[in-house]
């Protein structure tokens, strides 16, 4: 997998010896975009507000066209909030930087302010893939001691919907089976009691794979 190495970030520290990274990369636009901001939902709410409002208007006695300027006043609000949106999904991804290294995964976010996450491999239980047509995917972590991270703090990197136990997330990342396969090659190859497997999440998301007792390279 080649890429231009000026679209990466640096990290936050250099590596510590024996340490490389395996892959790094950004969040794509259209993804966070669709998924986290909800542009296309939002898009829709407004659609069906101005047929509501031109429906209303004209069942109550307006004329056609007095009924289709009062429904196009919600234009402007709908290009504004979808603008909104589509800003904060580029300032998110441009201030994203994932890197996954033979022994951690590390997680650089934060418009106003920059914070990494680091976590080792050997602290994550499972992963799962879900791909979309695109070739885009979101990469969840389970962590394997438990510990609670903040889902406010870490969202949109973070499975959606995931309150209880939160699992941070390599969220709509480009090339996401190649990328799922370079994290599998070094999560298989990792010591101690704690094998990991990676499984590709369903469509019905589906839960993250138990952890094995074997190390698996799943077929990304």
């Amino acid at each position: 997998m080649k890429h231009d190495p000026g679209q990466f970030q640096k990290l936050p520290s250099p590596l510590p010896a024996g340490e490389r990274v395996v892959w790094q990369g950004r969040p794509t636009f259209k993804g966070l975009a669709l998924r986290a901001f909800h542009i296309r939902e939002v898009g829709i709410y407004f659609g069906l507000l101005l047929m509501w409002r031109l429906w209303s208007n004209w069942s109550n006695g307006a004329s056609l066209s007095e009924a289709t300027t009062s429904a196009l006043w919600l234009i402007a609000p709908a290009i504004s909030g979808i603008a909104i949106l589509a800003v904060l999904a580029w300032l998110f991804r441009r201030s994203s930087c994932y890197t996954i290294t033979n022994r951690h995964v590390l997680l650089h976010f934060g418009v106003a302010l920059p914070i990494t996450m680091t976590i080792p491999l050997t602290k994550i239980a499972s992963a799962a893939l879900r791909t979309y047509r695109d070739g885009s995917g979101d990469i969840p972590l389970k962590l394997a001691d438990h510990d609670r991270a903040s889902y406010l703090l870490l969202w949109p990197h973070i499975r959606p919907w995931r309150l209880r136990l939160s699992e941070p997330m390599l969220r709509s990342v480009p090339d996401a089976a190649l990328v799922a396969a370079r994290l599998a090659e070094v999560l298989s190859g990792q010591p101690g009691p704690v094998a990991v497997s990676l499984s590709r999440l369903a469509q019905d998301r589906a839960p993250v794979s138990a952890v094995s007792h074997s190390p698996t390279t799943a077929a990304a």
